[in-house]
């Protein structure tokens, strides 16, 4: 997992009117109220209120595009009117709320195909990039999902706290089950930190842009559900050695070494504690373990 701080666009811009959707804060407000909405607190909706943010964004989802590009969550329009302006080839718009789809429609017509519905139920088309500003407080779960449908590219606005979650280093605060998951279905960039002012309601939080890429061909563990219970019970304990984590997994510190051996852990691993090891260390103790925990279950 890497980190980076920009990215640079030499896509031509498309020819697309200015200002089509609100795109600061006083338009953006007066939309909320032609609309009659309010952004869910429940949901953790705060709109994108900074065209430059959203600008940077799209950048990142065309440049790398080698398919459809799907938007989850349109809102009230300030990304997809810089994906049409970066060029997004076959744009896609996904939107639940029927008063954003109505106003989606009519802001972009013909030049966008708007699909009211769940992001994590819809289809996407083989290939795509899906991006999307995602509701802070269910980005993580989202994430997932369409980590698990295995689509291919995710660019993607969270909360910061998350996306540094899902990128973190071995050892960092942040390390722990989230950038087990992440890692195991592919790998992470982080791009730029966004301030809570640039959203509509502000929140609490600063965002941050990350860029997913999924792993290509088999995930690295025979069984992902069991992988699953693994790093939940070695990380329900972190501040625990691994050495006091393991034997209750493998029910008995014999076999816990066994496993720590043919995994090719450190001959250290039993003082170490679980932020300290690796993904691939993880991946490693699941080959193992499988064959003892599916007689188990």
């Amino acid at each position: 997992m890497t980190t980076s701080i920009g990215s640079s666009s030499r896509r031509r811009f498309s020819a697309v009117p200015a200002s089509l959707a609100p795109s600061d804060p006083r338009a953006i407000e007066e939309a909320f109220e032609r609309l009659e909405f309010r952004p869910s607190r429940r949901w953790g909706q705060s709109f994108l209120a900074d065209p430059f943010v959203a600008d940077a964004e799209a950048a990142l989802a065309v440049d790398g595009a080698r398919g459809p590009v799907v938007e989850i969550g349109g809102g009230l329009g300030v990304l997809t009117e810089a994906l049409l302006r970066r060029g997004a080839p076959d744009l896609t718009v996904i939107e639940r709320d029927p008063r954003l789809v109505r106003h989606l429609r009519a802001t972009f017509g013909d030049r966008v195909r708007v699909v009211e519905a769940d992001a994590l139920e819809h289809r996407f088309p083989e290939g795509s990039t899906v991006v999307g500003n995602l509701p802070f407080s269910s980005a993580t779960a989202m994430l997932l999902g369409l980590w698990i449908r295995r689509v291919p590219r995710i660019v993607a606005m969270v909360q910061r706290e998350v996306a540094e979650r899902v990128a973190a280093a071995p050892g960092s605060k942040r390390y722990g089950r989230l950038t087990i998951l992440a890692a195991l279905y592919g790998s992470t960039e982080l791009f730029r930190i966004v301030p809570s002012g640039s959203f509509r309601p502000v929140p609490e939080v600063e965002g941050r842009i990350l860029v997913f890429r999924a792993r290509t061909g088999e995930l690295p563990v025979p069984s992902v559900p069991r992988f699953e219970g693994l790093v939940r019970g070695l990380f329900s304990s972190r501040r625990k050695q691994l050495g006091n984590l393991l034997p209750r997994l493998a029910r008995s510190a014999r076999e816990a070494e066994r496993w720590a051996t043919e995994a090719g852990w450190p001959p250290t691993w039993s003082t170490l504690r679980p932020e300290d090891l690796a993904p691939d260390a993880y991946f490693a103790l699941a080959r193992v373990a499988e064959p003892v925990r599916s007689r188990r279950t």
